[in-house]
């Protein structure tokens, strides 16, 4: 099953370190919920759904880490069925059993123009006093700026 792991910078290099993921949370799939929610979405609409679901997932990573650097990282990954359970308070969510093998990843995405709109919504998210609308706005804004795609191999450099 392909899961997508939201991180930060800084997670993706504890992972690489490790030789294993450990989700700060929640990861992303396609779920029955999402398929229920994207009914007329084919397979490849529907694993954008989800990885799109892990990129705002890592925004709320970025808001809780003063620290990490303004991109966001997803971290595809191929895991067994097994090593998943499903998370029925949000749609497409699911929780991993244990942490996932680097020899599993599939591929990386990361931010790479999209440094405005992610500080801005990492300020919104951060601001208790931001309008909700605001903060949909802004968070509308970063989901729009596309992930750049990375091979397992290439991470290293791309941390550098």
């Amino acid at each position: 099953m392909r899961v997508y792991l939201p991180a930060t910078v800084s997670l993706l290099r504890d992972w690489l370190a490790s030789g294993q993921a450990v989700a700060a949370g929640p990861a992303y799939a396609v779920t029955p919920s999402l398929r229920e929610w994207y009914r007329e979405g084919d397979a490849e609409e529907l694993e954008h759904a989800a990885a799109s679901l892990a990129a705002v997932a890592a925004l709320d990573l970025l808001a809780a880490d003063t620290e990490a650097a303004p991109r966001r990282v997803v971290l595809a990954a191929e895991v067994p069925e097994s090593q998943v359970r499903l998370d029925h308070e949000e749609r497409g969510a699911l929780r991993l059993r244990e942490p996932v093998a680097s020899a599993l990843w599939a591929s990386a995405l990361v931010d790479a123009d999209a440094e405005p709109a992610v500080v801005t919504a990492v300020t919104l998210l951060r601001d208790r006093s931001a309008s909700p609308d605001d903060v949909d706005f802004a968070l509308g804004e970063a989901e729009a700026a596309e992930l750049g795609w990375y091979g397992v191999q290439e991470l290293p450099f791309l941390l550098d």
